[in-house]
């Protein structure tokens, strides 16, 4: 049963009293209409940071006429790859920094007025699947928007899914907040005041983190957990020494990238399971890492995994580039001894929704008689390159199966079930930052 959305359009910043008068209605609305049995929930607060300032930008300029949903593929990715060859740019289909700084500027250079586009915004009405299963009191959603500064905007409906086991229903409240960056920044205030007490309060920023920005400011410090999803982000170096500092500051940070990486981590130990093949692992001191090209943070953050669980200190940086953008990292272990890793972005034909996903990773030693070669690769993309040179018949190989759904919204709700302070994470993000450091020294 899904309530008419009630809309407050006023060229204002909206009022915490009309945003909680309009609430009122709409359940006063459900119990005269003989709805008496549903429930409002009380398990969550989630407050959703949606940016998708990429499509807007692109809708401006003329190559997009979809809607404003943050779905990065199909429509999107064509529109961003007739992006960058009309401007001249490397055609790779994501949105990295040179790009969205290029569509910025184009965007500028058109008169005010000019500054806006059409499409119709759906941002704040794609999370019922995924996040009302698990109750949800209120779900607020944040959604910056393009040119005139005209106040903020407020939608207000609640949903409530129905249970085949029957029961009352239970429902969530949905509150989606529009405007201008600087008018989202002046009711930083109103969205911390409309988060319900004594709940636990998730803010899902679905942008790259901004330690400067006020808004994230007071995000951070009125949550339990920021969420963030670093297959989102163009720079993933710079943004993971911007979450680490969040982290030593007492910020508790989930990453939904992380998760998955899960099947990879599992069967990266499983494969040292067996006893013969516990003791070889101290022989290890090579690993080699293959992700799709665009977004190493999938594969910075398994080497710092795997490096913290090996006990090797980082200790210089080479970077080789070409074809591959090769990377070489060298460590020392428990023992002092010298141990290389090796990072490659691998060329792919269609990345899908999540950038940077793992093709391959072999790790191998130096000594010809230690029991430690392994051999894991994607079933979708294979290894080839891990195969090369004749080393695959001595390895261990295994093909690592994905999570069923990768998508963010599903790990989101997952997140929700789990959430605690992930200790393997934040050890693994400290190498993955030392590691970051080392390289910005060289």
């Amino acid at each position: 049963m899904l309530t008419p959305l009630v809309a407050l359009q006023k060229p204002k910043d909206i009022s915490l009293d009309e945003i909680e008068a309009e609430l009122n209605a709409i359940w006063h609305h459900q119990s005269v209409n003989g709805a008496g049995g549903a429930t409002r929930a009380s398990t969550f607060n989630m407050v959703v940071y949606e940016p998708e300032e990429f499509q807007q930008l692109l809708a401006i300029l003329g190559f997009y006429e979809g809607e404003i949903d943050g779905i990065y593929i199909g429509q999107t990715k064509v529109a961003v790859e007739a992006a960058q060859a009309a401007y001249g740019l490397r055609i790779t289909g994501q949105i990295d920094p040179i790009t969205l700084a290029r569509l910025r500027e184009e965007v500028q250079k058109l008169p005010i007025e000019d500054q806006t586009h059409q499409c119709l915004d759906l941002r704040g009405q794609g999370l019922s699947d995924a996040i009302a299963a698990q109750n949800p009191c209120r779900v607020i959603t944040l959604c910056p928007t393009i040119g005139i500064d005209t106040g903020v905007t407020a939608q207000v409906s609640a949903y409530c899914p129905v249970h085949k086991t029957g029961g009352n229903l239970i429902c969530c409240e949905y509150i989606t907040l529009r405007g201008t960056k600087a008018a989202l920044n002046r009711v930083g205030e109103l969205v911390t005041s409309l988060i319900i007490p004594d709940l636990p309060r998730f803010v899902w920023w679905k942008a790259t983190p901004n330690p400067e920005q006020e808004l994230f400011i007071q995000m951070a410090h009125c949550c339990n957990c920021i969420v963030m999803d670093s297959s989102y982000f163009g720079d993933s170096e710079a943004e993971f020494l911007k979450i680490q500092e969040l982290v030593e500051s007492g910020t508790y940070v989930a990453d939904l990238n992380w998760h998955r990486l899960a099947p990879w981590q599992e069967l990266t130990a499983a494969t040292f399971d067996p006893p013969e093949r516990r003791m070889a692992l101290q022989e290890v001191d090579q690993i080699a890492i293959d992700y799709e090209k665009g977004n190493a943070a999938q594969a910075l953050m398994f080497l710092g995994w795997f490096a913290s669980r090996m006990g090797w200190h980082p200790q210089s940086y080479v970077e080789t580039g070409g074809e591959y953008d090769l990377e070489h990292i060298h460590f020392t272990n428990s023992e002092g001894h010298p141990v290389e890793a090796e990072l490659a972005g691998i060329p792919v034909i269609d990345s899908g929704e999540i950038s940077g996903d793992l093709v391959a990773l072999r790790i191998t030693s130096t000594n010809p008689l230690a029991n430690c070669c392994t051999i894991l690769c994607s079933e979708t993309s294979g290894c080839m390159r891990m195969e090369a040179g004749g080393t695959a018949q001595s390895c261990h190989s295994e093909q690592v199966t994905a999570t069923t759904d990768q998508k963010a919204e599903f790990l989101l709700s997952q997140q929700l079930q789990r959430w605690g302070r992930d200790v393997l994470y934040e050890e693994s993000l400290t190498v993955t930052a030392q590691l970051i450091k080392l390289k910005r020294r060289v």
